[in-house]
């Protein structure tokens, strides 16, 4: 069964930026329901505002709604895939890695802040990344691959996060074990310094 919210919801995935009004009036629900509903969604982030309209004569202004960027997805998978494509499976990764992480923040830095550091900016790409001490030398753990759309047919993309991680420790690294992807589509990376 349908519930009222996916009502909302896929109403607006169908239209241009409506207001709560227009939407009750088309799905044939009230107008506080609706306001409800779009709050649920606005604070879930799959759905924003995106206008205030002045109404003509009384009442306050309309609130327009529409999706949100995140709800409507993008087509960068679809162009990463085209640009590793043609850039081929024997490209050099180094610029990447040099571009992505630019290793010079990290250079005057003593060993356990370069992992620190490394494991926040690595967070703030989406790797769910941690470091750890061991015997053999730090390892560095990704919690999540951010490239699991496009992962399966650009096994390079691997080597680019080796060589970031080379880059900014100074030190050459080597993954030690590709875990098998796990649920939600993760992909646990463990590194040491080689």
């Amino acid at each position: 069964m349908i519930t009222a919210r996916q009502k909302v919801l896929s109403y607006l995935t169908k239209s241009r930026p409506s207001s709560a009004r227009e939407i009750a009036r088309a799905l044939k629900m009230s107008a506080p329901n609706v306001r409800h509903h779009l709050s649920v969604l606005c604070s879930d982030g799959r759905v924003e505002l995106t206008a205030v309209n002045s109404r003509e004569g009384r009442g306050r202004p309309e609130k327009m709604y529409s999706l949100s960027q995140a709800a409507l997805g993008d087509n960068l998978s679809v162009l990463a895939d085209a640009l590793l494509m043609e850039a081929g499976p024997d490209w050099d990764v180094t610029p990447a890695a040099k571009h992505i992480l630019a290793p010079d923040q990290f250079v005057s830095l003593p060993i356990t802040k370069r992992l620190a550091l490394l494991v926040e900016k690595l967070d703030e790409m989406h790797y769910q990344a941690r470091w750890e001490a061991a015997a053999d030398g730090p390892r560095v753990t990704f919690g999540r691959c951010p490239y699991t759309k496009v992962i399966d047919g650009h096994p390079e993309l691997c080597k680019m996060d080796t060589v970031m991680l080379g880059l900014s420790l100074g030190r050459p690294m080597t993954r030690s074990q590709k875990n098998e992807t796990g649920a939600r589509g993760t992909c646990p990376f463990l590194f040491k310094v080689g």
